[in-house]
Order: structure tokens, then C-alpha cells, then sequence
């Protein structure tokens, strides 16, 4: 009984300082280093990292490329939607970095907004001749590689839901506007991990997309790289959308995906 009545006092003493942590982060958006978190909160340097290692391997913290601890997708999905994109940018910028050099195209990160797919990040192709949507940017799931991704990922009900909700119009001649030849594409996309867009939403435009996966399994949205077909040629697609795949599956992982 004594032992339990003194180990109410240290659990609660636990909480406070993990409140304390998230409640610095939560005032700092673009993240603090441990060092500025301890002096901050109070709390000894070494407590404070075991807290911060095990809510980072819990994935409501994300540790950054520089070592700065910000929250997490999953936490901040809890509170705002705006957190939540915020959250999700900042993790996913090193992978289209990344993806950015390899394949010096256009590379987004987009997530799914109600029936159509939100631009998120948009890192543009250092050539003249370039494809870009803008951040915040809405464009159709139907007409678009990072639409398709989503789409062929999502629950059966779920899809048939949005595509009976969907006004088919042509962005282009080959835009795909009768549902029935969507969803053969749909399965080729699921089974082959990745979605192509043919000029099917700006002509002279091929555009390649993976999902991307939260923590439980959920489809939110994807990575695509998008440019002219000049230079992104049929016979670069298995290659790119290799590269593409790796960069989804990569903010997945960050997300607490396990596939």
C-alpha cells in the first residue's frame, strides 16, 4: 500500500515533464534541439532524452535532419489539420530532397482532401521547361498520378464512393473519364505500387506516384515527380517510379508505417 501511494506522486511527476516537453515543442514549430528543450522545460538533460527517444519511437516526435526534435503527424493529427500538414511538410522535405537530385524533375508531396488531392510541397525542376503545380494547390483525384495512388489504395467502399461522387471532366484528350476504364487502371496501379499519368492532366506531361501510408495502414497521400515527356520517356518510368516508390515508402517509415 506505501508503495503504491509513493509511486502516484513520481507517475504524475512523469506526465508534467512530458507535458512540459510537448508543450515547448507545440511553441516551437520548426523544432528545438535537446539542449534547448532541457533548459526550457527544466528537466535534466538525460531524462529529457529518454523521454524525447521513447515519444519519437512512439512516432509522436520527429527527430530532423539537424537533430531538432519537432511533433509528430501523429500527434499533431490529434489537434489541427494545419499541424498535422505542417507536421508532415517538415518530415517529408529531406525525402523530396532527395528524390529532387536524383531525378532533377519536379517532385510534390500531396495528401487526400475530400475528393480531390492537396498540394503539400512542391520542389520545381531546375530546368526551364517544367511541370509544376503550387503548394496548396487542389487538383482532381481522377486526372492525376498522386489521385490514383490514393485512389487504388483506399478502402473498395471508399474509392467506389469517391468515384460515384466525381464529375469526369476531360483535362485533356486522354483523360480518362469513363469510370470503368479508372478502375482497371486503379488495379494496375495497387498491383505495380504506382501510379502514372500519361497527359492525362496537361498534355505533354508524364507524371509518377506512390502512397504514402500513416501509421495504421491508412492511405494519405503520395510522392510523385512530374515533367515533360522529352525527359521523362517511356523507358525511364520503371526506373524513376523505383526511386518515387523508395521516397513514399521512406516518409511512410517516418510516419510509423510497417508494411
Amino acid at each position: 500500500m506505501i508503495r503504491a501511494r509513493e509511486s502516484k506522486p513520481a507517475q504524475v511527476g512523469v506526465v508534467m515533464k512530458v507535458l512540459k516537453i510537448l508543450e515547448a515543442l507545440h511553441s516551437n514549430p520548426s523544432g528545438l534541439q535537446l539542449k534547448e528543450i532541457a533548459k526550457q522545460t527544466a528537466i535534466n538533460k538525460s531524462t529529457a532524452y529518454r523521454f524525447l527517444a521513447h515519444l519519437q519511437g512512439e512516432g509522436y516526435l520527429y527527430r530532423d535532419d539537424a537533430g531538432a526534435y519537432v511533433i509528430g503527424p501523429k500527434l499533431a493529427r490529434m489537434g489541427s489539420g494545419t499541424n498535422f500538414e505542417e507536421s508532415l511538410r517538415k518530415m517529408g522535405r529531406p525525402v523530396l530532397q532527395k528524390l529532387w537530385t536524383a531525378t532533377s524533375e519536379t517532385v510534390n508531396l500531396a495528401i487526400l482532401d475530400g475528393q480531390q488531392i492537396l498540394y503539400l510541397d512542391v520542389i520545381e525542376s531546375s530546368h526551364t521547361f517544367r511541370f509544376a503545380s503550387q503548394n496548396g494547390a487542389r487538383r482532381p483525384l481522377y486526372c492525376t498520378a498522386l489521385g490514383k495512388a490514393i485512389l487504388a489504395h483506399l478502402p473498395e467502399e471508399e474509392t467506389k464512393e469517391l468515384l460515384a461522387s466525381c464529375t469526369f471532366e476531360p483535362q485533356t484528350p486522354r483523360t480518362l473519364t469513363q469510370p470503368a476504364k479508372l478502375r482497371k487502371d486503379l488495379v494496375k496501379t495497387r498491383l505495380q505500387g504506382y501510379a502514372l499519368d500519361n497527359e492525362e492532366a496537361v498534355l505533354g506531361a508524364r507524371c509518377i506516384a506512390a502512397p504514402v501510408f500513416d501509421a495504421t495502414g491508412k492511405v494519405i497521400g503520395g510522392v510523385s515527380v512530374s515533367g515533360p515527356l522529352t525527359r521523362i520517356t517511356a523507358e525511364k518510368v520503371a526506373i524513376i517510379a523505383a526511386m518515387v516508390k523508395e521516397a513514399a515508402n521512406s516518409i511512410s517509415r517516418r510516419l510509423g508505417y510497417h508494411s
